[in-house]
């Protein structure tokens, strides 16, 4: 099994539209069928999963989404990216205890993980209607990924 689509509730679908446009990441699709169906697709660079939102695509309430992952393989670059596309990005975190982070902004310390470990850095950034994404650092995968 692979993971293809994450669904993200939004309230204006033009206005997302436009902030997935403004990251970088390609439309795969908008495809409307009539007042209350509109669909559209967009693929995060070098990423084999995409997302869609629209209207009548999910009854979840907007910006409901939460905990989203990306994984870049350079977390400071990335960061600079997202700001210069004016997604307002945080400041680079790691989690107090190493492993990973914890939800809500607890156990937070600011800067990259000690010597940039693996899977330990990240950042966090909303879309405009609230749905939360991570960037995750990884610079070596572990064993079998």
């Amino acid at each position: 099994m692979k993971l293809e689509v994450i669904v993200l509730p939004v309230a204006d679908v033009d206005r997302a539209k436009s902030f997935y446009a403004a990251l970088g990441w390609r439309e795969d699709a908008d495809i409307v069928t009539g007042d209350d169906f509109r669909v559209i697709q967009f693929t995060p660079p070098g990423s084999p999963c995409s997302i869609i939102f629209g209207t009548g695509v999910t009854s979840a309430p907007p910006g409901s989404a939460r905990g989203l992952h990306l994984i870049v393989d350079d977390i400071e670059a990335a960061r600079a990216e997202l700001a210069a596309r004016g997604a307002n990005p945080s400041e680079v975190f790691h989690d107090e205890g190493g492993i990973f982070h914890h939800g809500g902004g607890q156990a937070r310390v600011s800067g990259p993980a000690p010597g940039r470990a693996t899977y330990g850095s990240f950042l966090s950034f909303d879309d405009p209607d609230g749905n939360g994404w991570y960037l995750q650092e990884i610079t070596t995968r572990l064993p079998g990924r």
